[in-house]
Protein backbone atom coordinates (compact mmCIF):
# COMPACT_ATOMS: atom_id res chain seq x y z
CA UNK A 1 0.00 0.00 0.00
CA UNK A 2 1.62 3.21 -0.99
CA UNK A 3 1.85 5.99 1.14
CA UNK A 4 0.79 9.19 -1.19
CA UNK A 5 -2.43 10.47 -1.09
CA UNK A 6 -4.80 9.13 -4.24
CA UNK A 7 -5.72 11.19 -7.57
CA UNK A 8 -8.77 12.16 -8.90
CA UNK A 9 -9.22 9.65 -12.02
CA UNK A 10 -12.23 11.65 -13.62
CA UNK A 11 -14.85 10.34 -15.84
CA UNK A 12 -15.35 11.91 -19.39
CA UNK A 13 -18.47 13.66 -17.97
CA UNK A 14 -16.70 14.49 -14.75
CA UNK A 15 -13.25 16.50 -16.08
CA UNK A 16 -14.45 19.83 -16.37
CA UNK A 17 -14.87 19.80 -12.65
CA UNK A 18 -11.84 19.23 -11.68
CA UNK A 19 -10.25 20.80 -14.46
CA UNK A 20 -11.57 24.05 -12.95
CA UNK A 21 -10.38 22.73 -9.37
CA UNK A 22 -7.12 22.84 -10.36
CA UNK A 23 -7.10 26.43 -11.55
CA UNK A 24 -8.81 27.65 -8.79
CA UNK A 25 -12.28 27.43 -9.55
CA UNK A 26 -15.51 25.79 -8.04
CA UNK A 27 -17.75 24.71 -11.17
CA UNK A 28 -20.27 22.81 -11.52
CA UNK A 29 -22.90 22.11 -14.31
CA UNK A 30 -25.96 24.13 -15.29
CA UNK A 31 -29.24 23.71 -17.42
CA UNK A 32 -29.10 26.39 -19.92
CA UNK A 33 -33.05 25.49 -21.09
CA UNK A 34 -34.31 25.85 -16.83
CA UNK A 35 -31.00 26.86 -15.15
CA UNK A 36 -30.99 24.26 -12.77
CA UNK A 37 -27.56 23.63 -11.12
CA UNK A 38 -26.87 19.99 -11.58
CA UNK A 39 -24.19 18.18 -9.55
CA UNK A 40 -22.82 14.84 -9.90
CA UNK A 41 -22.40 15.87 -13.36
CA UNK A 42 -25.04 14.49 -15.65
CA UNK A 43 -25.96 13.81 -19.24
CA UNK A 44 -29.45 15.34 -19.04
CA UNK A 45 -31.14 17.69 -16.46
CA UNK A 46 -32.89 16.22 -14.01
CA UNK A 47 -35.59 19.18 -14.11
CA UNK A 48 -36.51 19.20 -17.94
CA UNK A 49 -34.73 16.80 -19.77
CA UNK A 50 -32.46 19.02 -21.38
CA UNK A 51 -29.12 18.12 -22.54
CA UNK A 52 -27.89 21.56 -22.64
CA UNK A 53 -25.60 21.17 -19.77
CA UNK A 54 -22.25 23.71 -19.19
CA UNK A 55 -20.05 24.27 -16.23
CA UNK A 56 -20.30 27.19 -14.70
CA UNK A 57 -19.10 28.84 -11.53
CA UNK A 58 -20.54 29.00 -8.00
CA UNK A 59 -19.60 31.21 -5.29
CA UNK A 60 -18.25 28.40 -3.09
CA UNK A 61 -20.32 29.41 0.11
CA UNK A 62 -22.61 27.12 1.85
CA UNK A 63 -23.15 25.37 4.69
CA UNK A 64 -22.01 21.68 6.00
CA UNK A 65 -25.66 19.64 5.33
CA UNK A 66 -24.21 16.44 7.28
CA UNK A 67 -20.28 14.51 7.67
CA UNK A 68 -18.60 12.42 9.85
CA UNK A 69 -14.65 12.21 11.39
CA UNK A 70 -12.82 10.08 10.49
CA UNK A 71 -10.64 8.13 13.31
CA UNK A 72 -8.76 5.33 11.22
CA UNK A 73 -7.87 5.53 7.78
CA UNK A 74 -8.36 3.24 4.90
CA UNK A 75 -6.22 4.31 2.70
CA UNK A 76 -2.70 5.12 4.14
CA UNK A 77 -2.04 8.43 2.56
CA UNK A 78 -4.39 9.38 4.91
CA UNK A 79 -3.19 7.91 7.93
CA UNK A 80 -1.27 11.10 9.39
CA UNK A 81 -4.50 12.73 8.74
CA UNK A 82 -6.63 11.19 11.08
CA UNK A 83 -9.08 12.62 12.77
CA UNK A 84 -10.31 14.47 9.47
CA UNK A 85 -13.89 15.06 8.57
CA UNK A 86 -15.19 14.58 5.40
CA UNK A 87 -19.03 15.81 4.40
CA UNK A 88 -21.69 17.35 2.33
CA UNK A 89 -22.06 20.81 1.98
CA UNK A 90 -25.56 22.48 0.90
CA UNK A 91 -24.25 25.21 -1.22
CA UNK A 92 -26.04 28.39 -1.41
CA UNK A 93 -26.95 28.49 -5.80
CA UNK A 94 -29.57 26.10 -4.85
CA UNK A 95 -32.20 23.92 -2.48
CA UNK A 96 -30.72 20.89 -2.50
CA UNK A 97 -27.08 21.45 -4.27
CA UNK A 98 -24.87 19.60 -2.36
CA UNK A 99 -21.58 18.34 -3.05
CA UNK A 100 -19.11 15.96 -0.92
CA UNK A 101 -15.56 17.13 -0.08
CA UNK A 102 -13.25 16.86 2.67
CA UNK A 103 -13.68 19.74 5.84
CA UNK A 104 -9.85 21.70 6.26
CA UNK A 105 -9.33 24.42 8.72
CA UNK A 106 -10.93 22.91 11.88
CA UNK A 107 -10.55 20.50 14.48
CA UNK A 108 -12.89 17.77 14.48
CA UNK A 109 -14.65 18.99 17.85
CA UNK A 110 -15.71 22.02 15.48
CA UNK A 111 -17.55 20.48 12.83
CA UNK A 112 -21.20 20.97 13.20
CA UNK A 113 -24.14 20.29 10.94
CA UNK A 114 -25.13 24.03 9.80
CA UNK A 115 -21.74 25.58 10.17
CA UNK A 116 -21.15 28.26 7.11
CA UNK A 117 -17.92 27.11 4.98
CA UNK A 118 -16.70 28.29 2.11
CA UNK A 119 -14.45 26.57 -0.90
CA UNK A 120 -10.64 26.93 -0.14
CA UNK A 121 -8.00 24.63 -2.73
CA UNK A 122 -5.40 22.41 -1.19
CA UNK A 123 -2.79 20.91 -2.91
CA UNK A 124 -3.01 17.15 -3.89
CA UNK A 125 0.40 15.84 -4.85
CA UNK A 126 0.79 14.40 -8.19
CA UNK A 127 -2.55 15.81 -9.76
CA UNK A 128 -2.53 19.93 -8.20
CA UNK A 129 -5.26 21.78 -6.11
CA UNK A 130 -8.53 19.97 -5.72
CA UNK A 131 -11.69 21.76 -3.95
CA UNK A 132 -12.10 21.77 -0.20
CA UNK A 133 -13.83 23.37 2.23
CA UNK A 134 -13.57 25.55 5.63
CA UNK A 135 -14.90 27.43 8.17
CA UNK A 136 -15.92 30.63 6.28
CA UNK A 137 -13.79 33.36 6.72
CA UNK A 138 -11.32 31.32 9.06
CA UNK A 139 -7.51 32.09 7.81
CA UNK A 140 -5.01 28.60 6.89
CA UNK A 141 -2.38 27.72 8.91
CA UNK A 142 -0.85 25.85 6.03
CA UNK A 143 -1.37 21.85 7.41
CA UNK A 144 -5.42 21.58 6.97
CA UNK A 145 -5.99 23.00 10.92
CA UNK A 146 -7.60 25.66 12.61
Amino acid sequence: MSDAKPVPTPSDLAAPFWEAARQGRLEIQRCASCRRWVHFPDVRCPGCGSTELAFEPVSGRGEISTFTLVHRPFVSGFADDVPYAVGWIDLEEQAGLRVFTDLVDIGPDDVRIGLPVEVTFTERAGWGTIASFRPRGQPRDGRGHA
